[in-house]
């Protein structure tokens, strides 16, 4: 790109550039030459809104772990509606089938990208914490309502719920689980607690 032209949101388009990267070479290819060439900008660009590039890959995951796909945030409003297991098992789907498995690998595979973000985000791995969160914030509203047993361990159902689908998505070597073998999860971890009806 010449110097001297505006670029439009540069952040945005970084952040846009690197998860494409990251999803299609992994973690290894993750450079900045490799973001800004995906970017069509000048490396200069990065240099001149990032400090480094560890403090642009911490920004960068920090953005999408705000970014939730829709349907995983959405699932606390869905309390009440279809099945417990049904509606966790969407929400599952939805936040794997995005980038957060590329970005949990992204953060494993950078040891200086985890101290970064202990700066701002002082326990477990942005996008799996937040995800962890709102299945958590989803679980107690169905309790409220009854359709989860009033002892159940929301919390502890929550992470199980996480690792467990982080599992089952997280092998790039072959096609993502099917919604059969997502539901059985679900039912397995969540079926002695929930006190729904299929409609």
């Amino acid at each position: 790109m010449p110097t001297g032209v505006a670029i439009r949101d540069a952040r945005r388009q970084l952040f846009d550039a690197a998860e494409r990267v990251l999803l299609r070479d992994g973690p290894s290819a993750l450079t900045s030459r490799a973001v800004t060439a995906e970017a069509g900008v000048a490396k200069g660009v990065m240099h001149r809104h990032f400090a480094d590039f560890d403090a642009f890959l911490a920004e960068f995951v920090l953005d999408r772990a705000g970014r939730m796909d829709p349907l995983a945030a959405a699932l606390p409003g869905s309390a009440g509606a279809g099945t417990v297991a049904g509606n966790i098992a969407g929400a599952l789907t939805a936040l794997f089938s995005s980038a957060a498995v590329a970005i949990v690998a992204l953060v494993d595979f950078r040891g200086e990208l985890r101290a970064r973000l202990r700066e701002s985000w002082p326990a477990g791995v942005p996008v799996l914490t937040e995800a962890m969160e709102i299945i958590a914030s989803y679980l107690a509203a169905e309790r409220d309502l009854g359709r989860v047993a009033a002892g159940a361990d929301i919390d502890t159902l929550a992470a199980v719920l996480m690792g467990a689908g982080h599992r089952l998505f997280a092998d790039r070597a072959s096609a993502p689980p099917d919604a059969a073998a997502v539901a059985r999860m679900v039912t397995a971890v969540v079926g002695g607690v929930v006190r729904d009806q299929a409609p």
